[in-house]
């Protein structure tokens, strides 16, 4: 059973496409990371499936709902919990949860027990009536999850939750989101942290309004990787950089901090080649070791091949 399918979907201002043809199907009770840099068309993409944006074309179901005729049975049914976190900072944290409450027609004893859940799960219990504008970043992370899912949704959109708030906070708000998970709740969560990636069931990479690859990490590392990927650290590693983009040694090379991740051919003698190329240069402390490749290299090889590719 898809808790989301989507095919073809293109949204399009004027004469710019935000999101280009994208296509996918996300089963029941997984945690799906759709990840992309800022204006790779994420936000765009999750608002039209919230039934809050008319696509262009394409088509889409969320929860069984068609995301244009039924939008509004699409809102019902989801939690959706948008970047600025949809908080009312003037209210009290109790109060910001009966509000919400409210909006799902939610009143008496049932209203009472999700506001007791709501606050022992956010770790909000005794700050009731505590101002949010009060509240750190993380706090009101916490406080716009469970207000989100407060009428229990089985579907939820999270987009890009974590920007600004601390790693501490950050790793605090992924372990409710496993927890969700295995309560068998759909988690669509849209991010630009490559390493939260780590969290998520499956992953979809976008580009440029286009889905460029989706699948778990290690089916994206085995099918885009196929060239060895060594790490090369040495005393002028942007000067490194530049020499081996101009030789035929590399396929790809990109900064990694403070050294280069570099992607050969299946050749033993290549190695050596760039060790001397670089010596010969005026490159000292050179070292280069194999290296197992992480989803950031996987999304730069992707990136790298597609402004390759000719228009």
């Amino acid at each position: 059973m898809y808790s989301i399918t989507v095919e073809n979907l293109t949204k399009k201002f004027g004469d710019f496409t935000a999101v280009n043809n994208v296509s996918f199907e996300i089963p029941e009770g997984e945690i799906f990371g759709f990840l992309g840099s800022n204006g790779a068309g994420k936000s765009t993409l999750i608002r039209m499936l919230c039934g809050i944006m008319e696509p262009t074309s394409g088509e889409g179901t969320v929860g069984g709902y068609d995301i244009i005729s039924e939008a509004e049975r699409v809102k019902e049914s989801i939690g959706y919990m948008s970047q600025r976190f949809s908080l009312y900072n003037d209210l009290t944290v109790g109060e910001n949860i009966t509000f919400f409450g409210g909006t799902y027609d939610m009143k008496g004893k049932e209203l009472e027990s999700r506001k007791a859940w709501a606050l022992e799960t956010a770790r909000l219990r005794g700050r009731e009536k505590q101002l949010t504008k009060s509240l750190s970043v993380g706090w009101k992370q916490r406080l716009a999850l469970v207000c989100a899912i407060l009428h229990r949704p089985k579907i939820v959109f999270l987009d890009e939750p974590t920007g600004g708030v601390d790693p501490l906070s950050r790793r605090q708000f992924w372990d409710t989101i496993r927890s969700l998970a295995n309560e068998g709740i759909t988690v669509f969560v849209t991010t630009h942290y490559l390493d939260e990636a780590e969290h998520c069931t499956s992953i979809g990479l976008i580009h440029a309004g286009q889905l460029i690859a989706k699948g778990t990490i290690e089916e994206l590392k085995s099918k885009y990787m196929t060239d060895p990927i060594y790490e090369l650290t040495c005393d002028k590693p942007v000067d490194a950089l530049e020499l081996l983009q101009n030789t035929d040694l590399v396929i790809e090379t990109s900064i990694f901090g403070t050294s280069l991740h570099v992607i050969i051919e299946k050749r033993e003698d290549i190695p050596g080649k760039i060790i001397a190329f670089l010596k010969t240069s005026g490159i000292g402390n050179i070292k280069l070791e194999p290296i197992e490749p992480s989803l950031e290299d996987v999304f730069i090889h992707l990136i790298e091949r597609r402004t390759k590719l000719p228009e």
